[in-house]
């Protein structure tokens, strides 16, 4: 199954004009390294065999003390905590190395390989060639190796040439092959590489963030098919030595002053000779028409230069624009215009369209960027418990997405997958998601970005504390965000989410360690951007946060009475973990230290970020005593579905009729194995009609604003 081709570049969010670019997502092979020998057997430098033998002795049984030690380990699942992955069917004969189509994982059909035992160390082995004209390689451009993510912690060689380590399933890198094309040309007169990479994705270590991705080979619960390996496009891009880098290295793109119009940019550049000058433009546009554009020079001290560029329209640009323009953002409509600053928003999500080029010190152009930018502020502590975009309250009805398809897991089919799944979740009235568990392809936000399609960002969680699961967790954290900064979608950020228990963080009732981590992440992403709200542990155990947030899956009459008083959105109730985590004082006797805990701030939105996961029951079937999915689950269970239609409304009314929650996430946008409680099937059929769910929304939304005080705007 082929992912995408040489018409959709990976990041159609920031697009080098000069840069050619060839994916790499055919002709990899792959083999499972269970006993790891392939480093002791140098299979990155004298390449990988066709087939390596096992022992008998090889693979952890689920009955194995060492599972069994990890399994213990999960308290926030008791229920599951003795599974765990069988050892591997294969043990005592052999692995054979097989074609795999990326970015496809081995879990899945997609990918060609099918397999659901348990391998920890794969190698990944395909060969490419120089892909520079010979002018480019005499100007000295450069040959990145990128990679859109892999899980979890990969090793790269190109013809036994060491050339770069990652670790972060979720998150972008690359690496630069130039130095190793070099050495081929020298060598064998060929500019032709064997890449080599070896992968290791621990099923069993609970340190790890894994989002969603179950620990044994039957995905159950709310877990699902496990990830292993490449899941994102590979290409190969050749870039000028000197060149602009994207969000990832740097540059940010800060929108949100739409009182001046103006865009504050950071520019970073990557490649920089020591003693050369250099100069950065930017010029923006708007549907065709030039605005404005600003140069300045890059400081001799820096990596990176920021410029103000004001993109107000004058009066006689504004005139001058194209019909297309009032079309899409009519020049009377306060939504879409502060004074003569076009804004972003879900109804009307205009963007400017960006160039950012780089020039040497004599004016030649070196390196050109296609961007854009959405304006638009996000206000969430006014104090009068609205969310506010553009100065205006918003209520975010939003849908739980956790972005996995039937035959290619965590992978979309293809990059048209990720527009559709926005497409379908607009066709139902809402006006955004929460990804769930998941770090999703950068397309994804591109298309919301231009379809106007609120986003809440989130990082897949581990499942134990330590010293190890925060370092890896705060890299990954950091890169995530810095990835996505850009994205005017994005309009909150969720490092941390709870189910029974805080994952990864299951003592937050009296550890203080894990209560500071949260709090660093917090400050951390503040640090980073300031512009947006942190929900720092998404539905309860709150340790700092801009959002009030809680989880409540009971049906409507219980979520209503719940929803009726700030208390019983927020207070304690049987059975419930706190929302917010209280004051500690420990002792041991050589240490003693205090925590005030946390607690709602008066006026801050209140949003319920998970509810609903209603399934329907499956039909019996002919001659048995079970219904045709007996694994198959949800939260609560209508008969039919027009009982789901009807618990549906109940639900979200009972959620905005009160009038104290500014927003919600209904759970989910679709099935997902097992889990049958989305409105769509796990293959985006209807379970209900769109339109009909569409209607219910809308009335929600209308509940919510009918019912808002007059609030100055």
């Amino acid at each position: 199954m082929a992912y995408n081709s040489k018409d959709f570049y990976p990041r159609p969010d920031f697009v080098h004009g000069n840069h050619r670019w060839t994916p790499l997502n055919d002709g990899w092979s792959i083999l499972f390294d269970d006993e790891d020998v392939g480093l002791g057997e140098a299979w990155h430098i004298n390449g990988v065999p066709e087939k390596v033998a096992i022992s008998s002795t090889t693979g952890t049984s689920s009955a194995g003390p060492g599972a069994e030690a990890e399994a213990r380990k999960l308290a926030a699942f008791p229920e599951l905590k003795e599974k765990g992955f069988q050892a591997s069917k294969s043990q005592g004969r052999e692995h054979v190395k097989k074609p795999i189509n990326v970015p496809f994982v081995f879990q899945t059909p997609a990918s060609g390989v099918f397999d659901n035992d348990a391998h920890e160390v794969l190698w990944y082995e395909r060969k490419v060639a120089d892909p520079r004209e010979k002018t480019e390689a005499e100007a000295g451009d450069r040959v990145l190796l990128r990679f859109g993510a892999v899980d979890y912690d990969v090793t790269i060689w190109a013809s036994g040439y060491p050339v770069g380590q990652h670790r972060g399933g979720h998150v972008p890198f690359d690496v630069d092959v130039t130095d190793a094309l070099s050495n081929a040309w020298a060598k064998t007169g060929k500019g032709e590489l064997d890449l080599v990479l070896r992968i290791r994705d621990s099923p069993h270590d609970l340190t790890q963030p894994r989002g969603k991705q179950y620990w044994a080979p039957q995905p159950e619960s709310i877990f699902y098919t496990p990830s292993s390996g490449i899941w994102q496009p590979v290409w190969l891009e050749v870039v000028p030595s000197a060149r602009i880098g994207d969000s990832s290295a740097g540059t940010v793109l800060r929108s949100n002053n739409i009182s001046e119009g103006l865009l504050h940019a950071n520019v970073a550049v990557l490649g920089r000779r020591a003693g050369h000058g250099y100069i950065v433009e930017i010029e923006g546009s708007l549907h065709g028409l030039a605005i404005a554009k600003k140069r300045e020079n890059l400081p001799g001290d820096k990596d990176h230069v920021s410029i103000n560029l004001g993109l107000s329209l004058s009066d006689e640009q504004k005139t001058k624009a194209a019909p297309s323009l009032a079309q899409a953002a009519p020049l009377d409509n306060t939504d879409c215009w502060r004074g003569n600053l076009a804004l972003w928003s879900p109804d009307h999500p205009t963007l400017y369209d960006l160039s950012i080029r780089l020039y040497d010190a004599e004016g030649r152009l070196m390196d050109e960027v296609k961007t854009y930018a959405g304006f638009r502020h996000l206000n969430w502590n006014n104090g009068d418990g609205t969310f506010r975009l553009n100065g205006k309250p918003l209520f975010q009805a939003l849908v739980l997405d956790q972005g996995y398809w039937p035959d290619t897991g965590m992978t979309p089919p293809s990059p048209d997958s990720l527009r559709a799944d926005i497409e379908l979740s607009k066709k139902m009235g809402f006006n955004g998601c929460r990804k769930h568990q998941k770090v999703e392809d950068p397309v994804f936000l591109y298309w919301a970005d231009r379809l106007g399609y609120l986003v809440w960002g989130e990082m897949a969680n581990a499942y134990e504390f330590s010293s190890d699961y925060a370092e890896r967790f705060s890299q990954e954290w950091i890169e995530a965000v810095k990835r996505d900064i850009n994205h005017p979608s994005v309009v909150t950020w969720t490092p941390v989410n709870v189910t029974k228990e805080s994952w990864g963080y299951p003592n937050l009732k009296e550890d203080l360690e894990q209560r500071n981590h949260i709090r660093s992440l917090y400050y951390m992403t503040k640090t980073l951007d300031p512009t947006r709200p942190v929900n720092d542990n998404c539905g309860w155990e709150h340790v700092v946060t801009d959002l009030s947030t809680f989880h409540d899956y009971d049906d409507a009459p219980a979520l209503a009475k719940t929803c009726a008083s700030l208390d019983g959105m927020l207070g304690p109730r049987p059975g419930r973990r706190s929302s917010f985590v209280g004051p500690v004082a420990l002792n041991d006797g050589v240490w003693s230290r205090a925590d005030d805990g946390a607690g709602h701030c008066g006026g801050a939105p209140i949003l319920c970020t998970e509810f609903g996961g209603v399934n329907i029951a499956p039909a019996k079937v002919e001659g048995t005593s079970g219904g045709g999915g007996e694994r198959d689950w949800g939260y609560t269970t209508a008969s039919d579905p027009a009982d789901l239609l009807k618990r549906f409304q109940a639900l979200l009314l009972a959620v905005v009729e009160p009038g104290l929650c500014c927003g919600f996430v209904y759970t989910q946008l679709s099935d997902i194995e097992q889990e049958v409680n989305g409105l769509y099937s796990f293959d985006r059929r209807e379970k209900i009609p769109a339109d009909e769910v569409r209607k219910i929304v809308e009335k929600a939304k209308g509940v919510y604003y009918n019912g808002l005080r007059r609030i100055p705007t």
